[in-house]
Parts: structure tokens; C-alpha cells; sequence
């Protein structure tokens, strides 16, 4: 048998078998029904192994397929284009960073203990939260663990989400709680594109576990009355969940200033580029209430001093379930994202307060640019400030626009009806890319 370049222990499987007491591979698998078992190798590839360069060239032709872009897109949805400096790439891509593993032994972590902490420290200033954990997968996988926060809180079975959530977000929390018999209660949306909260009033609040108000909302539009869901949420003894994005908080009241008792969102736009959907960061912060901190799911790393008195790093919330027994665990999830939230620390610190609403700003003037320029092709949705994102609709099926876009190499905003697309304009966006977008939709119009 050639010996394998790679996997060498493909040399030894007869000796493997051998000590296990079996003949073949195929006894393996005897379980498997054999009505169900291929007859034949599938057909893939290209019915050889490719040596690197094949494997170079071959993919050169694919990414030739890719369409060309003239400008960042314009496509919203929660995945925003901004600008990422390049020491947050290259300090990431440091060793001690880049193949650190879980830090289950502290004393030869230190490093990455002190940037998760780090990040830590800027999304609990940033949130205006105290204790903030080291990250999940996304913004969806940390909406649906402050909601089963909620229900072993209280023990209630109803749940409050908006018509304004992001879809994507609300099917991870579906996933999530399937089978568990929860209510989820979908709060409509009033004429300004915000949560009617007229439907408040027709519940029962005995009822509800946790109520969640993402700011701003899916469509791009600021809700006015964080600070009434919270009292609301608080007088009711109603887990408050608020899913904010982080640098729109350079603008508005953070979570913590206005009462709520959890805070998730995705730390993408802090120096994360667009990548076919990840990997992004999950961020989940509570308030200093043990009942909260207790359930949290994750980990924290805290700061702690050694025998000699030094500074130290360690891991004092473990509460995955290689931690506990199984039904103890608060979370059976057993990774993070601690190497996108280290970039996270990266970018704020980059940035710092004032830079980082710089930012903000300069993405809402852009985006209200652009709003308003698009009035003379199209007509907004919602009369409601807004941020980063807006709903347009136009007279004309928006697929037809699109494709047009994308003919002159523009990528439009998301299509959410026939004639409805949502925008996003960032700083990455400049006055030349926004003119041409306008006047590229007013030739199909």
C-alpha cells in the first residue's frame, strides 16, 4: 500500500482492525439498514486527488464566476460593511491569539485570559453593564440564551418578541425552544415602523418571562420607549432583554443606564469584515444581581492575584456542561468566539470613546443621505429617525432593480417584498457610491 501524504494512520488500518477483532471497515457500520447504504462511491470531484496547483487553479476559475464590485453593497439585514483598521487583522493573527485554544489551564493562558478580560471590560463600559461574559457564537445564539435565563428565573411559560426582530434571530430562538412548550407572543408594529405597545396592555404580565426590544430595530428604526418597556418589564418581575447594536450606542441610551436586566447584540461591526456569515460574536451582559449572574450561561474571566501577590487571569464562571452535570449546565454549548471578540477589544480600543462616535456619526449622516436621496427614485417606508438601515419601496418589482444593480456592478439592499428592499449605508459608503446607486435604480424606474 503507497503510504498516504497526510493521514499516515490510513497505512495501519489492517493492524487497527486487527486489535479491535474485526475483518473489515464495513462491520463498522452493520447497524446501518442496508436499504439505505450507497451501492457505488458517490461521484465527486475530479476522480483523482489535485495537487496544490490544480487545487490553486481550480479555484481561480470558480472566483472568476464571482460578480465584480464597484462599491461595498448596500445590503442590509443585520450584516453591516465597515471599515476594519489593519492592526486589528495582523494583532489577531498573532500566534498566542490565532491557535490558543480553550484557556483550561490559567497559569499557561495568561494572554488570552487578559484579552478576553479586556473585551470584557469595553462591552461592560460600552453596554454600561457590569458583568459581561467572554462571548457566544452570534447575536441570535445570545437572544436565545437570555430567554432561557428568563424561564429558569421565573418559570413562566410566554415569551415577547417583536414583528421588528430580525428573522434570522427569532428562528435560532424557535430552534432553541422547541419542545420546551413556551409561547412565543409576536408584539405588531405601529404605522412608524416601532412596537405597538398599545398590545401590552391586552396581556395577562402574570404570564410573561421576557419581553425583547432590539434597538434599533430590524428595519433600521429607533424605538422611542426603551426606558417604558423596561419599568414595564421591572414592575411585572418580567426579564428585560434588550439586543442592541454596538456602535449605535455612541448615540443612544446604553442597556444599563436604561434598567435592563440583560443586553445581547453582535460585536461584527467592531473590526469583524463580511465573511458568508461568520464567524461573528455574541455578546451577553447582565446587570449585578446574583439571581441574573447565577443563570448566566458561557464563561468569565476574572482578575485575581496569585501566591506571590501578582496579577492574575483565571476562569470564575464555568457553567458549560463539562463544568456540571449535564442537567445543571445553563448552557450546552461548549466553544466561544474568543478569538472575534479579542478583535472586538481591538477595535474599541482603536477607536475609544470619541472615535467611536465619530463613527456613529459619520455613519447616520451618511445613511440620512442617502434616505433622502432616494426619496427622488423611490419612497421610505417608515417616517421614523433610523440607523444605518431604511425600508424603501418603489413602483417597479425591486427584483428587476436589483438585477439591473448588479448588471453595473452594485449590490442593492435586501428584498423584503415585491417592491420593498432594506438598505444599509455605512461609512464605507461614500457620496459617489450613494449618487450612483440613486441614479443606477432611477433608469430602471
Amino acid at each position: 500500500m503507497d503510504m498516504h501524504p497526510w493521514l499516515p494512520n490510513l497505512n495501519q488500518i489492517r493492524q487497527m482492525l486487527d486489535v479491535i477483532g474485526i475483518n473489515d471497515v464495513d462491520e463498522l457500520f452493520y447497524d446501518i439498514p442496508q436499504d439505505i447504504l450507497l451501492e457505488s462511491p458517490v461521484e465527486v470531484g475530479y476522480n483523482k486527488p489535485l495537487s496544490e496547483e490544480e487545487i490553486r487553479q481550480r479555484l481561480e476559475q470558480v472566483k472568476q464566476k464571482n460578480r465584480k464590485l464597484k462599491y461595498p453593497p448596500f445590503l442590509g439585514g443585520g450584516a453591516c460593511q465597515h471599515s476594519v483598521p489593519s492592526v486589528v487583522k495582523f494583532i489577531i493573527s498573532r500566534s498566542e491569539f490565532y491557535t490558543a485554544y480553550t484557556p483550561y489551564q490559567p497559569e499557561i493562558n495568561q494572554g488570552l485570559l487578559q484579552a478576553l478580560f479586556e473585551y470584557q471590560s469595553l462591552i461592560a463600559e460600552l453596554l454600561e453593564m457590569e458583568v459581561v461574559n467572554s462571548s457566544h457564537y452570534d447575536w441570535g445564539s445570545s437572544l436565545a440564551e437570555a430567554i432561557m435565563m428568563g424561564l429558569r428565573i421565573n418559570s413562566r411559560k410566554k415569551v415577547l418578541l417583536p414583528k421588528s426582530i430580525n428573522p434570522l434571530h427569532k428562528q435560532v430562538v424557535e430552534t432553541w425552544l422547541a419542545g420546551k412548550e413556551v409561547n412565543l407572543v409576536e408584539i405588531p408594529v405601529d404605522q412608524e415602523g416601532r412596537m405597538d405597545l398599545d398590545f401590552l396592555d391586552k396581556l395577562d404580565p402574570t404570564e410573561v418571562s421576557s419581553i425583547y426590544v432590539q434597538q434599533p430595530n430590524y428595519f433600521g428604526v429607533w424605538e422611542t420607549e426603551m426606558e417604558y418597556i423596561a419599568d414595564w418589564a421591572r414592575k411585572h418581575n418580567i426579564v428585560s432583554v434588550a439586543g442592541v447594536s454596538p456602535i449605535s450606542l455612541a448615540l443612544v441610551k446604553s442597556p444599563g443606564e436604561l434598567g435592563y436586566d440583560i443586553a445581547v447584540g453582535d460585536g461584527q461591526e467592531l473590526g469583524i469584515p463580511l465573511n458568508f456569515g461568520g464567524p461573528y460574536t455574541g455578546i451577553f451582559a447582565t446587570r449585578m444581581d446574583m439571581k441574573l449572574v447565577r443563570q448566566m450561561p458561557g464563561r468569565i474571566v476574572g482578575m485575581t492575584e496569585d501566591v506571590k501577590g501578582e496579577r492574575g487571569f483565571t476562569l470564575i464562571l464555568q457553567t458549560r456542561e463539562q463544568f456540571a452535570r449535564r442537567e445543571k449546565a445553563t448552557s450546552n454549548i461548549t466553544t466561544n468566539e474568543a478569538l472575534v471578540a479579542i478583535a472586538n477589544a481591538v477595535f474599541l480600543s482603536l477607536l475609544g470613546k470619541d472615535g467611536l462616535r465619530e463613527l456613529a456619526e459619520e455613519v447616520y449622516k451618511r445613511s440620512h443621505y442617502a434616505a433622502k436621496k432616494m426619496e427622488l427614485v423611490g419612497k421610505r417606508k417608515w417616517r421614523s429617525d433610523f440607523f444605518e438601515e431604511f425600508v424603501m419601496s418603489f413602483e417597479k418589482e425591486y427584483n428587476k432593480i436589483h438585477l439591473h444593480l448588479l448588471n453595473k456592478g452594485i449590490h442593492g439592499g435586501l428584498k423584503l417584498g415585491p417592491n420593498e428592499a432594506l438598505f444599509c449605508v455605512t461609512e464605507v459608503h461614500s457620496k459617489e457610491a450613494i449618487d450612483e446607486l440613486v441614479e443606477s435604480i432611477g433608469e430602471v424606474i
